[in-house]
Formats: C-alpha cells, sequence, structure tokens
C-alpha cells in the first residue's frame, strides 16, 4: 500500500507541515492529514500507511469526548459535509480530513508531563527540574510525578521547539490565556489519562494548541489532540520505571534511528519495511484500544 505523502488541491493556498497540508477557504480550513512521519523534526523519505487516517479518527474521537466543555475547531468530519468544491477529491480526502475554523493560534505549545521522560528526563538530570519546575531528587526514568506538569514550549515553524517557563508563557500571551491555556491543558490530560488508563494505555506526556476565534470569549482547542503523534502511549500491563518503555507511538521509529549512524539532519533515512509495517500496526492498536472500534480502511 502506497503511503500518502502529500495531498494535491489545485488552486488553493496550501501550507505544508511535517504531516499536514492545510488548505485555505476562505472563512475556513482544510485540514489534510498525511501519512508522512517526522523524528527529531526530520520529515523522513517513508511514510506509515493509514498513519493520516488513524491521527484524523482518533483525534475526532477526542475532540467528541471534550466537545461539551472544551470547544474545538471543527466544522465538519464528514466528507459530505464538506464545502462542494471539495467533492471531487472525496476519494483522497476522506477519512483523514477536517473542515476547520480560522482563530489565531496562541504561539505555545501546551506540553503536559504525567510521567519523567525524554526532553524532561535530560533536563531533570542536569538541573533537577523541568521548565522551571522543581522536582523531587531520586526520580526514575519514567516514573510518575505526584502531578502532571505544565512544561511548554516555543511553537517553531521550522526547527526545534524551545522549553520556556511559564513566566515566559505570561510574556508572550498574557497572564489570563496563560492560567487558562495551562490549567485546561492539565485537566484534559487527567481526563485523558484517567480514561486511557482503563483502556491499558499509559498516556506518559501530550501537547495541546489553543487558538482564539472570534465566536468565542476563551481560547479554543485546535490541530489535533491526544494521538500518537502528539503524545507517548505505553501498554500499561508493560510499564515498569527506572527504563525505557514500548510505545504505540513513533517513539519506535526513533528508537530505530538511533541505532543509525544519522546526524539527525535532513535528508532522513528510508525506514526498512519491518519497521513501516511495525508503526502501522502500533499506531492501529492505539486507536482500537483507545475507541473501542476496528479500524477499518
Amino acid at each position: 500500500m502506497k503511503a500518502l505523502l502529500q495531498s494535491d488541491i489545485p488552486n488553493l493556498p496550501v501550507r505544508r507541515g511535517k504531516v499536514r497540508d492545510v488548505y485555505d477557504l476562505g472563512d475556513s480550513l482544510l485540514i489534510v492529514a498525511s501519512d508522512r512521519i517526522s523524528a527529531f523534526d526530520v520529515i523522513l523519505p517513508t511514510g506509515i500507511p493509514d498513519k493520516g487516517a488513524v491521527l484524523t479518527r482518533l483525534s475526532n474521537f477526542w475532540f467528541n469526548k471534550f466537545g461539551n466543555t472544551t470547544p474545538n475547531h471543527i466544522i465538519a468530519t464528514d466528507i459530505r459535509a464538506f464545502p462542494a468544491l471539495l467533492q471531487p477529491y472525496a476519494a483522497e480526502l476522506d477519512g483523514r480530513s477536517i473542515v476547520v475554523r480560522k482563530t489565531k493560534v496562541i504561539p505555545i505549545e501546551c506540553v503536559v508531563r504525567g510521567y519523567i521522560t525524554g526532553g524532561g528526563w535530560k533536563e531533570y538530570q542536569k538541573l533537577g527540574s523541568v521548565s522551571g519546575i522543581a522536582l523531587p531528587s531520586g526520580l526514575k526514568l519514567c516514573q510518575q510525578l505526584a502531578q502532571p506538569i505544565f512544561t511548554p514550549t516555543t511553537k517553531a515553524e521550522q526547527g526545534h521547539d524551545q522549553a520556556i517557563s511559564f513566566g515566559e508563557v505570561q510574556s508572550i500571551v498574557g497572564a489570563d490565556v496563560a492560567g487558562f491555556i495551562r490549567d485546561k491543558s492539565i485537566a484534559l490530560y487527567q481526563q485523558a489519562a484517567a480514561y486511557a488508563l482503563g483502556r491499558g494505555i499509559i498516556i506518559a506526556d501530550t501537547k495541546f494548541e489553543w487558538g482564539v476565534a472570534p465566536t468565542n470569549p476563551d481560547p479554543i482547542l485546535i490541530d489535533e489532540i491526544l494521538t500518537p503523534d502528539s503524545s507517548r502511549f505505553w501498554p500499561a500491563v508493560e510499564y515498569l520505571p527506572g527504563r525505557e518503555q514500548a510505545s504505540f507511538d513513533k517513539q519506535y521509529v526513533r528508537n530505530y534511528l538511533e541505532t543509525l549512524s544519522w546526524n539527525k539532519a535532513p535528508p532522513g533515512p528510508a525506514l526498512p519495511n519491518d519497521i513501516v509495517l511495525n508503526t502501522r500496526s502500533k499506531y492501529v492498536e492505539a486507536f482500537e484500544r483507545l475507541t473501542g472500534s476496528r479500524f477499518g480502511i
């Protein structure tokens, strides 16, 4: 099966991100999740079949789950409700696309950590803190924190996002908005983590993005939420602090890349078929566990 590396809709302005193609529809946006995969901020030349559909459907599941308490940017998820100009591309867009409201994007990646791992673990080893938040001494790799912590980063168009303190977030967006996105992000993480644990998945950390829409007094959720691309998912039955964990997310690809003599700069290396197929199966398994429904394409 050939992975969709790029959608192509002529005569519409498009901005291509690492994974998503965003088309300007005038008063709204079309977001298409491709099958591209990035690691260490480099888009790899090999896609993961059905990845974009998994990301879209899982994100829509969470948007719907939290929709009564947390407004989001979604206008339509069903291809039949998309504007007429998109209907000729229905076969390409179906299942991996959404039409959303335009917002003024808040330029902060709202990272919430419930466990100490990844970049947070590296910072903790050096400083005993993460994003200016002091943590108890003696924590083990991947250990659960007493309370989730908010560890925001900048939202870089190119290159690496940079960790910043909550004080810096306040300076960028103001105290009221900073407090809102912090508190809501932590609350959403806690709700999602509790739900996922009941499905056998630990959400170690995740990120949320927020935007301001003219019709809402408070920021609304945008982009994607609680997917294998924006989160670390671990199988609960295999969890053991003090070591790296098995994962349902693209950490599997990162781990493979760490075995290569690649300098983590473009161009990225191609992925072998077994890594591609195993990664796809992990994305699909995460979707099926969390939603309770079969992934059928």
